[in-house]
């Protein structure tokens, strides 16, 4: 199965509590999913607000195709690209942040789909860990989970934190 076959089935996996956008992304990344969560706690009235508790997740999603150039080097995913790809999406993931007392947790996923990843990224990918504290806890924090997907094979490697996202990609 190619990239975009996989693509479009994660994003069917997304589409009931995140919402999905595949127009205007900004490069590299195909695809956007944002989950957002609201929660207010009260204690009798509403006057007697006891908690703000907002969650959010934002996943982008990167396709390497490789047939983009006709180099050699472009066919698999390298270990330089993982990191530019992880890089932007944490920037492009905490420059939507707004930590403030109700904030919980802000957390980034970047899902990689590659027909071909080597070995080097996929020794990298499990060590991806990025993790930001908002004023030491009280206004939140920010984790980054991270998937490899190799299309032509089948195999996926998470880093630490983003175990849970092997699931999504157990049944392709």
């Amino acid at each position: 199965m190619n990239s975009n076959g996989v693509l479009g089935k994660l994003l069917h996996s997304f589409e009931r509590y995140y919402n999905i956008s595949t127009e205007n992304i900004e490069s590299p990344f195909s695809a956007e999913a944002v989950f957002k969560s609201h929660n207010e706690q009260y204690f009798l009235v509403k006057a007697a607000k006891l908690a703000d508790i907002d969650s959010n997740d934002f996943v982008y999603f990167f396709e390497n195709d490789g047939g983009s150039e006709s180099s050699v080097s472009d066919v698999s995913l390298s270990a330089e690209k993982l990191s530019q790809i992880a890089d932007a999406a944490w920037k492009r993931g905490l420059s939507r942040i707004n930590p403030y007392y109700g904030h919980r947790n802000s957390d980034v996923t970047l899902i990689v789909l590659a027909d071909k990843i080597d070995e080097e990224s996929f020794k990298k990918i499990k060590k991806l860990n990025l993790y930001k504290s908002y004023k030491f806890g009280l206004y939140g924090w920010s984790g980054f989970r991270a998937l490899a997907y190799e299309t032509s094979t089948g195999r996926a490697v998470t880093n630490r934190r983003g175990v849970d996202l092997k699931k999504l990609v157990a049944s392709l």
